[in-house]
Order: C-alpha cells, then sequence, then structure tokens
C-alpha cells in the first residue's frame, strides 16, 4: 500500500514538474508540443541537413535545410517549411518547399509529393522519417507520381536534359520558359503562367 501511494505521488510530482517546463503561465503542454519535443530530441539528421527555428519557443513550426551532395541536386540549397498541427501525430505536418525548384516530386507552389505526407502516414513515424524521405526525393526523384509532370515526363525520356534543366534551374536561370531557384523578381507570374498550363498530379 506504501509503495503504491509513493508511486501515485512520484507521479504526480513528474506531471507538475511538465507542467511547469510546458511554458509560462502554468500551461500544460499539448500533446503535439510532447511529442514534437521528444522527436526534436531524438533527430539524427543527416550531414546534409540542418534544422533552424525561427522562434526558439515555437517547436511546431521550423525550417529545414537540404543541401545534397550527390546526384542531380549536388550543390544546391533547399529549404521547407514545416508547420505541426495540434492533431500530431495523428495528422502528418505541412510541409512546403520554399525553394523553386525543377523537380517531378515538387510543383512551382512547393507542394511536395511524398507518400509518408500523405496516405501512408503513421503516428509511428516522426520528424526524423520525414527528413529523410525528403533527402532521398533529391537523391532518387520518382517520376512514377509525379506533381511537376513535365519534369517527370523529361526525366523518363531524355535524363540529360532533365539533368541540364536542373543545373539551370540551380542557377537561377530558366527551363522550358520557366525561372529556376534564384529568380525571385518573376516569381509569382512565373507561377501564374506555369499553373495554367501545368497538369497537377500526385
Amino acid at each position: 500500500m506504501i509503495k503504491l501511494f509513493s508511486l501515485k505521488q512520484q507521479k504526480k510530482d513528474e506531471e507538475s514538474a511538465g507542467g511547469n517546463r510546458a511554458g509560462a503561465g502554468g500551461k500544460k503542454a499539448s500533446a503535439a508540443q510532447l511529442r514534437i519535443q521528444k522527436d526534436i530530441n531524438e533527430l539524427n539528421l543527416p550531414k546534409t541537413c540542418e534544422i533552424s527555428f525561427p522562434d526558439d519557443d515555437d517547436l511546431l513550426n521550423f525550417r529545414l535545410i537540404i543541401s545534397p551532395d550527390e546526384g542531380f541536386y549536388k550543390g544546391g540549397k533547399f529549404v521547407f517549411s514545416f508547420k505541426v498541427g495540434q492533431g500530431y501525430p495523428h495528422d502528418p505536418p505541412k510541409v512546403k518547399c520554399e525553394t523553386m525548384v525543377y523537380h517531378p516530386n515538387i510543383d512551382l507552389e512547393g507542394n511536395v509529393c511524398l507518400n509518408i505526407l500523405r496516405e501512408d502516414w503513421k503516428p509511428v513515424l516522426t520528424i526524423n522519417s520525414i527528413i529523410y524521405g525528403l533527402q532521398y526525393l533529391f537523391l532518387e526523384p520518382n517520376p512514377e507520381d509525379p506533381l511537376n509532370k513535365e519534369a517527370a515526363e523529361v526525366l523518363q525520356t531524355n535524363r540529360r536534359l532533365f539533368e541540364q534543366n536542373v543545373h539551370r534551374s540551380l542557377r537561377g536561370g530558366y527551363w522550358g520558359g520557366e525561372g529556376g531557384t534564384n529568380n525571385d523578381t518573376s516569381e509569382r507570374t512565373l507561377l501564374r503562367r506555369r499553373r495554367r498550363r501545368m497538369k497537377v498530379g500526385c
């Protein structure tokens, strides 16, 4: 009986300590905040990835920078924004690519076609799983499940032209009349024009 009481007391003490860590005003951390804290503590980032938090007190919104060191996208720098909702881990985070890129699985609005961000998401998956999935998209673009159908078609029919288009986009140039990653001035105009012409899949 004494053991049971001491276990209950210990649990109560841990909960109150956890409540104090949750933030000012005695607010308790949500399930999403607790889980994202765990995910971030257990992160095992590849050497080509880094993570940054615009607001150190907000773990639910952060950025991932991927700098591939091999493949078509070697030498590029790609920024992804993560927005983790209160439904996490039952719902996947919202992930957008903020860098304009010529890629079959990323459209010009930054939407990413990665199965674990959609139908294959499971609560046991972590932020680490998503990071490795995104990194893999740059090592092995998947033309079978595209968002950018034109890039997918070029990858399947003419790998050399695909590689040229990627390199042109990495330098901020143009591919097929569209701007690359560093062409910020006319990006919105290009997006509008591109949206009208592009068939969206995924």
